[in-house]
Formats: C-alpha cells, sequence, structure tokens
C-alpha cells in the first residue's frame, strides 16, 4: 500500500478509503456482524481511512464496535451539519449543535477523539468564523485531530481559509467532494483550490452511485428498477457515456470498476477515494484493483469520452448552493422588473 498525505496534516492515508454508509442497517447491510468482518478485511489490506457520519443511521454504532482493539491504527473520520431529527436546531454548523453533535459522535463510535470531523454540508445560515471557531476549540480540547469540510464550492473553500488566517482559528484540512468519469467539475476549481492551500481531498462517489459499476447496461434500465437498484436511471447522456467506458475497460483488460477507481486517484489532487461497499464480494472485487495505473493513452480517452472539468447529469447527494436552489436569488422583484 502507497500511504499518502492527507493535506498538510502528517497524517498517512491509503488512496482507497472506507466510505461507512452502507453499514448502516436500514439502508445498507442489515448485519452489523458481517459489516466488522468486511471493516477487519480492508484494514488488513491496508487501508487505514474509515469515513461515517451522524447521519448515516446507525452506521457510528457499528462502526465503533467494530473497531474495538484495532482503534489506534485507523484514521477515524466522520460528519455533522445533516439533519438529526425534526428540531431546526439538531443541524448545521453552529457552535450550538457541532459542541452537542460531537459529544454524540463520540458516543455512539466509542473512542476519546476523532482524527477528522467534518461539515457534512455548507451551512449558509451560520457565518464560517462561528464554524471554525467551534471546530478549533475541539482541536483544542484534543477531542479532535483535524477538520474538514465536504461539498463545499471554491469560492467558500477560500473563504474558510481566509478567515481562519484573519481570525487565528484552525483552518480546514480536508475536503470531501464529489468524483467520477462521469463528475469531473471539481478539476475546474475545486481541486486546485485544494492543492493550493495544501487541503486533502476525500472524493466520494467514484462509481457514480453505482453507474460505473458495470451492471448497468444500456436498455437495461427497466430490469434493474424492478429489482430495485439504481432509481434514478433516465439520463441516456450519463447511460451512453457508460457504455463508452464499459468498452475502454474491456479494451484494456480491465473491470469497470477498476478503471473507475483508478481515474479517481491519478489526479494529484486527490488524496483517497472513498468505496461504500454492502459485501465482501463487493470489497473482494475493488481490493484486486488497488495496484491498478492507467496509461496516458487510456486517461486521455477518458478525457473524450467526458471532458476534464465537466459533468454529465448530477449526483443524487450533490449540495446545491442557494443561489442554484432559491429562484428568488437569482430574480428580481416583479415590481423591479417592471419597472426596468
Amino acid at each position: 500500500m502507497q500511504y499518502r498525505t492527507l493535506g498538510r496534516t502528517g497524517i498517512k492515508v491509503s488512496p482507497y478509503a472506507l466510505g461507512a454508509l452502507m453499514f448502516a442497517t436500514s439502508v445498507g447491510n442489515p448485519d452489523p456482524d458481517d459489516s466488522a468482518r468486511i471493516i477487519h478485511k480492508a484494514l488488513d489490506a491496508g487501508i487505514n481511512l474509515i469515513d461515517t457520519s451522524d447521519a448515516y443511521g446507525d452506521s457510528e454504532e457499528v462502526v465503533g464496535k467494530a473497531l474495538k482493539g484495532r482503534r489506534d491504527n485507523v484514521v477515524l473520520a466522520t460528519k455533522v451539519s445533516r439533519p438529526m431529527g425534526d428540531d431546526p436546531n439538531q443541524q448545521g454548523a453552529s457552535r450550538r449543535w457541532i459542541m452537542t453533535a460531537v459529544e454524540n459522535s463520540l458516543r455512539r463510535l466509542q473512542t476519546d477523539h476523532i482524527d477528522l470531523y467534518q461539515i457534512h454540508r455548507p451551512d449558509p445560515g451560520t457565518g464560517i468564523d462561528e464554524t471554525l471557531s467551534a471546530l478549533s476549540d475541539l482541536i483544542h480540547s484534543g477531542k479532535v485531530r483535524a477538520i474538514g469540510s465536504s461539498t463545499m464550492p471554491a469560492s467558500d473553500i477560500v473563504e474558510a481559509q481566509w478567515v481562519a488566517e484573519r481570525r487565528g482559528l484552525e483552518r480546514f484540512h480536508t475536503e470531501q467532494p464529489p468524483y467520477s468519469m462521469l463528475n469531473r467539475s471539481i478539476e475546474r476549481e475545486v481541486l486546485p483550490v485544494a492543492q493550493r492551500f495544501g487541503v486533502g481531498t476525500l472524493v466520494w462517489g467514484p462509481l457514480g452511485q453505482g453507474l460505473l459499476t458495470g451492471r448497468v447496461r444500456k436498455g437495461r434500465q427497466n430490469e434493474l428498477r424492478r429489482a430495485g437498484f439504481f432509481k434514478h436511471l433516465n439520463d441516456e447522456r450519463r447511460l451512453d457515456a457508460v457504455e463508452q467506458f464499459i468498452s475502454l475497460a474491456e479494451k484494456a483488460g480491465l473491470p469497470l470498476t477498476h478503471l473507475a477507481m483508478a481515474f479517481a486517484i491519478a489526479h494529484p489532487g486527490v488524496t483517497s477515494a472513498l468505496i461504500g461497499v454492502r459485501t465482501m464480494d463487493h470489497l473482494d472485487g475493488l481490493l484486486t484493483g488497488l495496484d491498478v495505473t492507467l496509461t496516458d493513452d487510456i486517461l486521455d480517452r477518458i478525457d473524450e469520452i467526458v471532458p476534464p472539468g465537466t459533468e454529465i447529469g448530477t449526483l443524487d447527494q450533490a449540495y446545491q448552493p442557494p443561489a442554484l436552489e432559491n429562484p428568488s436569488l437569482r430574480r428580481r422583484p416583479l415590481t423591479a422588473r417592471a419597472a426596468a
């Protein structure tokens, strides 16, 4: 295993990281003991970073139980800010909620510290200085070792770095954006900004939320829907691109998953790619591709199918900034328009 440095933290992490959403019994593997075996096998293979979230059902509990006796050898990451109930204050990135949520995560994870504590989604309603101040206090208390953001626009990453320097606060050490052969928009600004500021990146969705597993073939969408797989298969452009990637993988003598994962970790701005496995077979299949390196010819062909810095379709969990989500922020009031 060739380990990489996580930003400027000095922490060494594996190029594959284990995403823990599928260990939640309500949405993934219903057997916590089986999830523990998967986690142990990943650790035995050299994967040393596990990423979960307080919003992933009982994932933190499953991970915490599985790590008994092995906690010191794991870079343990979790996240905060997604809603944890109907109470409007049980979400977001306010000091009030962060200080409560971190204690809950520590208890569920059965640990006295979190190696990487991340803001799961940007919180436009909370000043970034408020968030960084709370996170800085957690670092100073020893409960958290490093802090990060997730799906943060490049301009917000720059602002957070500037505020941290201006206010004498701890800065974000990492960013967790979506990235795959189908979704490459972070190459335009997010990855260059992260590299400029020495921010490590843990990319999620390297398999395109299942589209790059090889199970999705054009013309078979209805069959997969009936089987309960892949709810959103209506984008013909994405399916056309997947067919081209399948052909490319076959010519290269690789499973599509190995092509997709090798692409994700080939970018110099990417530290690790998160794999969200649900079964031991899923893990075994991905582990055999750990040493795959793509040639320039293959990377050039990927660039032809989906050009650098572009996207084909949008991931289900992609963050939409308020300016895009709220029409009132991009439309003048009717009275102003009528006057003009």
